[in-house]
């Protein structure tokens, strides 16, 4: 595996490619990465994955630098499931000036759910992985439908933009209890993780009360699980029923339609943040 740390660097390995696969992450790789790493092998060669912890997309309360870093083992990790090269680029070379020019989604996707909660985080996020792409210029991209919010907010900008890009959505990675896999999973007391798993589980009880009754009242639904997390010592940001197609909330007629729902939720649970979501 090549690690190249310069955009000049990174399109002298890449000039000629035109199949390139990418994933972009910021580091502390776990098997979500990775399988993120083997859904790019079949959709494109050479894959190309870069390492950068993004400071724009962090907000006041965030804490930019205890996010963690591991380098070394990130690099093993990659290069044990082939991939071809590594851009990790430092600050000075993303950002060589102030970033004024930004990318700013539209407030009915950008500023519910996690937009609400996490203002500038998503204006943050598409900049970067603009700037991203535009350096790597990659036939396709894989983001892992965990980040429900931000791979439709990804897909939507690449449309927008024209991008010669294929945004491939990966499925989420869980643990054997169910606990979606997460860089700030690490975060958690050996208490919490065994806690963990029940944001899911309240995900997935929602989703079973709407699939077996369309005509269940989805605020009361979304309610009663925000409800038995604040029970169980949760501090819950969202639970909530949205429609796949545009993350709006659903009305009668789209319920009635069947039309295809998501239940995306935010919790803290004792200092960290933990986000899930799940297809209904």
């Amino acid at each position: 595996m090549k690690i190249v740390t310069t955009i000049e660097e990174l399109r002298g390995q890449l000039r000629g490619q035109l199949r390139t696969a990418f994933v972009p992450t910021m580091g502390n790789l776990h098997e979500g990465h990775l399988s993120l790493m083997r859904l790019a092998a079949k959709h494109g060669d050479p894959v190309v994955a870069s390492i950068f912890v993004n400071r724009l997309q962090f907000g006041p309360k965030d804490d930019f630098d205890r996010y963690p870093r591991t380098f070394q083992s990130d690099c093993e990790k990659l290069e044990a499931e082939g991939v071809y090269v590594l851009f990790a680029p430092d600050e000075r070379e993303m950002y060589p000036e102030p970033q004024e020019y930004r990318v700013d989604p539209p407030k009915a996707l950008g500023d519910v759910l996690e937009g609400e909660f996490r203002p500038g985080f998503f204006v943050g996020v598409t900049t970067v992985v603009l700037k991203l792409f535009s350096c790597v210029q990659p036939r396709a991209a894989i983001f892992g439908k965990k980040d429900y919010q931000q791979l439709m907010i990804i897909r939507r900008m690449a449309r927008q933009f024209l991008l010669p890009t294929d945004i491939v959505a990966a499925e989420t990675v869980r643990a054997e209890d169910g606990l979606a896999l997460s860089s700030r999973n690490g975060y958690l007391s050996a208490d919490e993780r065994a806690e963990a798993p029940t944001l899911f589980a309240q995900l997935q009880g929602v989703a079973t009360t709407v699939r077996h009754d369309p005509t269940a009242d989805l605020r009361a639904i979304e309610g009663l699980a925000i409800d038995r997390l604040r029970d169980r010592g949760w501090r819950p940001d969202y639970v909530s029923v949205r429609k796949r197609s545009d993350l709006t909330v659903p009305d009668r007629a789209a319920i009635d339609s069947a039309e295809p729902l998501v239940v995306l939720a935010a919790a803290w649970l004792g200092g960290t943040r933990l986000i899930d979501n799940l297809e209904i």
